[in-house]
């Protein structure tokens, strides 16, 4: 039974408050959003002393909420944004990180996977955003993190643009794009602005973007990394549990000598990899049916047999993943041989129980 947003708010409407009237008449509910069985919404108070008082109506609202036929998740922001003369509060993204004990788990997350691969230009950017929707098709609770902070790119493969709100100035509230949750730094910064940052700096923005952003309750968090084998990584594995990393490479030898390091890097960090997917393996040809293989073919998953890792599929090379990306629309949203290569994969590890 699908969830609908009046029900929802006529659910909301019955929540008495201690001072009298209810969460609707009061005007408090924020940013409503019903995505399938999952329900969001902001509960914004005038000032953290009402924050306080209304903390009962929120446990009280999500007990009904809950309560509501198909209603499978939720997700209930407690915020006071202070009084109303003073103007809203802003984000900042950056900074050194604070310490922490160890990998602490993110709140409502049971699974993450890192996209990583040993060198740019083998489509894991491509891969991440297309497998987070494959998976949420599937019908997998799906995040999607653009981790590679000096070159987000997800918020534009994922058409997304509008800046998250934050409340309080600490919780950020993620954006939604084709069923998958998703949050990328470049979703914080004017157009085109670069991020010049060293290595604290960008620890400081990976631990904000793990911690501060309210993910909800997710199956599986994507985190889209940058290539190669430096802070960001290191930053992950230190900073949360990581389930497993997925690689990806074309097959040709080149790429192939660097996912071997990046595969080293995260049998040093300590996460499992999953397996290896071999991108771009084949082109077919749309005018004449001709399948050629640009970059070899066959190279990842005699690399994965070598090393004893599983190899999870092959990807194509089509000019629609292209196409698709830049419209903002992943080819994996709609039907086709190269979405359903997407759903092969995505089958594959929720099969593996790996998603």
């Amino acid at each position: 039974m699908s969830v609908t947003r009046d029900a929802v708010l006529d659910c909301l409407s019955r929540i008495s408050l201690p001072d009298g009237g209810t969460l609707l008449s009061r005007d408090l509910v924020r940013a409503l959003e019903v995505e399938g069985g999952t329900v969001r919404f902001v509960i914004e108070a005038a000032d953290a002393a009402q924050a306080r008082a209304l903390s009962g109506a929120r446990d009280a609202a999500e007990v009904a909420v809950r309560a509501i036929p198909g209603v499978t998740g939720t997700s209930i922001v407690l915020t006071a944004h202070g009084p109303a003369a003073k103007p809203a509060p802003s984000l900042t993204i950056g900074g050194h990180p604070t310490p922490q004990a160890g990998p602490q788990p993110i709140a409502g997350v049971r699974r993450i996977l890192a996209v990583g691969s040993g060198k740019g230009g083998v489509g894991k950017s491509t891969v991440s955003s297309n497998l987070a929707v494959a998976l949420a098709r599937a019908g997998r609770k799906v995040g999607l993190l653009d981790a590679d902070i000096h070159g987000p790119s997800q918020a534009r493969m994922m058409g997304v643009s509008q800046r998250p709100a934050s409340p309080d100035g600490k919780t950020i509230i993620p954006l939604r794009a084709h069923g998958v949750t998703m949050m990328s730094i470049a979703l914080m910064l004017k157009e085109g602005e670069a991020v010049i940052w060293r290595g604290p700096m960008l620890m400081g923005a990976l631990q904000q973007l793990l911690g501060q952003v309210a993910w909800g309750d997710l199956d599986v968090l994507i985190v889209d990394l940058p290539p190669g084998t430096g802070d960001v990584q290191l930053s992950l594995a230190q900073k949360v549990p990581v389930t497993g990393a997925l690689i990806v490479s074309t097959p040709q030898d080149v790429a192939l000598i660097d996912a071997r390091r990046a595969i080293n890097m995260f049998e040093k960090l300590k996460v499992p990899v999953v397996g290896l997917i071999e991108n771009m393996s084949s082109y077919v040809c749309p005018n004449c049916g001709h399948e050629a293989h640009i970059f070899g073919h066959g190279g990842v998953a005699t690399e994965a047999a070598a090393i004893g890792l599983p190899f999870l599929g092959e990807l194509p090379l089509s000019i629609d993943v292209r196409l698709s990306g830049d419209a903002g629309t992943p080819v994996a949203a709609a039907d086709g041989p190269v979405a359903e290569a997407y759903g092969r994969l995505a089958r594959r590890l929720i099969s593996g129980g790996m998603a």
